[in-house]
């Protein structure tokens, strides 16, 4: 048995199972699994279910008591995260006498597999793990006209914070010679990957061999009014435009500034992507609220 399976005591699964007993917390803890190991901010989970400030506030403190939410500062703001082994210990706990050997009128459990009842049920623990290990990665691209500052950054963020669900590329229509210095210098600020970055065509991403693609977003308006390549996947694309902090002139400090603004419009929107039931939603539904994200 794995640390993560280590039986919890009685009074710790009572105050999980407390928590999660509110509809409320539920729906927060549910959101927070579907975000990932990457979290999500207060902000992003307060209007992805409808909760004021103050209640949220209330039900992450409760889930953060049981042990089953982290919180974790991340520069100006505070991530929650889900607690997968608290959740392994709680189920380990629930389940730690299931489908024993016991007596029944004499018989044993190998007898007892001759009575009309279904055999034992799957251990939940290794459900919740296969579950994992075989969830569906979706493939995403970032567009913008030179791929160089504003999908660049949407691509490195959605890397980090999509908690292995998602994997993300950019590209550009026209792309540039290099990565923007000052989206390099963003995402050094936020603690991301600065090393790898290149400007690309997107006619790389439209060959035979390229990843077939899930999502595509375009991030500039040049690049959405532009007639694009023939996707392989045929995927659902949204347009989520953000100014172009590379076209700002000033102050390196105002530009540093505008590159940070912009980097947390691209953060908050994949949050709320991230965070959306996509398995369960039909094609419409889903469009409908890639594009609502993408006016936020």
């Amino acid at each position: 048995m794995s640390p993560d399976d280590a039986l919890m005591e009685e009074g710790d699964a009572l105050a999980g199972l407390a928590a999660l007993s509110q509809q409320a917390r539920l729906r927060i803890y549910r959101a927070l699994i579907g975000a990932g190991p990457g979290g999500l901010i207060p902000g992003t989970l307060g209007t992805a279910l409808g909760l004021p400030a103050s209640t949220l506030s209330f039900h992450l403190k409760e889930l953060v008591a049981a042990g089953l939410v982290s919180q974790e500062r991340d520069g100006r703001h505070l991530i929650y995260r889900p607690s997968i082994a608290r959740m392994n210990a709680l189920l380990a706990y629930l389940s730690a006498h299931c489908c024993e050997a016991v007596q029944c009128d004499g018989a044993t459990n190998h007898e007892n597999r001759m009575h009309p009842f279904p055999d034992p049920i799957p251990n939940p623990i290794r459900h919740v793990r296969s579950t994992l290990m075989n969830a569906r990665i979706y493939n995403v691209l970032f567009v913008c006209t030179h791929n160089s500052a504003r999908s660049i950054m949407a691509e490195a963020l959605l890397n980090r914070i999509g908690g292995g669900r998602f994997r993300a590329f950019s590209a550009g229509s026209h792309p540039a010679l290099e990565v923007h210095p000052f989206a390099l210098r963003t995402l050094a600020t936020m603690q991301l990957p600065v090393e790898g970055y290149r400007s690309k065509d997107w006619n790389e991403f439209a060959a035979p061999d390229a990843p077939k693609l899930d999502f595509v977003f375009t991030v500039c308006d040049k690049a959405a009014g532009e007639r694009c390549p023939f996707w392989p996947g045929q995927p659902m694309t949204a347009h989520w435009g953000v100014s172009d902090p590379a076209a700002f002139e000033g102050t390196d400090e105002d530009k540093a500034r505008l590159f940070w603004d912009t980097a947390l419009v691209l953060r908050r929107r994949i949050e709320l992507m991230i965070a959306l039931p996509i398995a369960s939603l039909d094609r419409l539904a889903l469009q409908r609220e890639l594009d609502h994200i993408g006016q936020r």
